[in-house]
C-alpha cells in the first residue's frame, strides 16, 4: 500500500499583504455552552450565569462569555491561517465591540496585514492579521490582532 501525503495551511509565501480570507464556517453559540466554559475556565462572574445579575446591568439577558467568543472566532481561522502549523506568537489589541446572546451566530474574517522573514529561524516568517468576529447582520462583535510563525514553501 502506498503512503498518501496531503499537505494542509498555506506557507509564508500564500500571505501577501491585503490578502482577505473570509474563513467559511460560522458558529452558533449556546447559552448553555457559555455556562459550561465559564465553569470550566473558573470564570464565575455572575454577569455569565445570573440572569437577574445581567438583567440589572441593563442586559435582555444572559450575554455568551466574551472569552469563549474570541476562541471561537480563532478556531474558525485556523484552517486559513495556521493549520500548516507553526508557532503562536502574540494577540494584540483584543478589542469586545458588542455581546452575543444564546443563539447569536459569528463569523469570522482576516486580513494580511504584513509578513517579514525571521530573523532567528531560517525558513520561517513572521505573519500577522487582522481577524474580525461579526453576528449574521454583519455587525462587529470583536476584533484583534495575530502573529504566528509560518513556515517558507520549501523548507522542512
Amino acid at each position: 500500500m502506498q503512503k498518501v501525503v496531503r499537505q494542509r495551511g498555506l506557507h509564508f509565501e500564500d500571505f501577501t499583504t491585503g490578502r482577505e480570507f473570509e474563513h467559511h464556517w460560522g458558529r452558533t453559540l449556546l447559552l448553555a455552552e457559555s455556562i459550561a466554559y465559564s465553569t470550566r475556565m473558573m470564570h464565575f462572574n455572575p454577569l455569565y450565569f445570573d440572569v437577574t445579575y445581567a438583567r440589572r446591568l441593563g442586559h435582555p439577558a444572559i450575554p455568551i462569555n466574551p472569552m469563549l467568543v474570541y476562541t471561537t472566532v480563532g478556531g474558525l481561522s485556523v484552517e486559513d491561517l495556521s493549520e500548516a502549523g507553526g508557532p503562536f506568537l502574540a494577540v494584540e489589541d483584543l478589542t469586545f465591540h458588542r455581546n452575543m446572546y444564546d443563539g447569536d451566530t459569528v463569523r469570522a474574517s482576516s486580513v494580511v496585514l504584513g509578513s517579514r522573514a525571521s530573523q532567528s529561524r531560517p525558513g520561517w516568517g513572521v505573519v500577522e492579521w487582522l481577524t474580525t468576529g461579526r453576528d449574521t447582520s454583519g455587525e462587529v462583535i470583536l476584533s484583534y490582532r495575530r502573529s504566528n510563525l509560518s513556515q517558507m514553501r520549501g523548507e522542512s
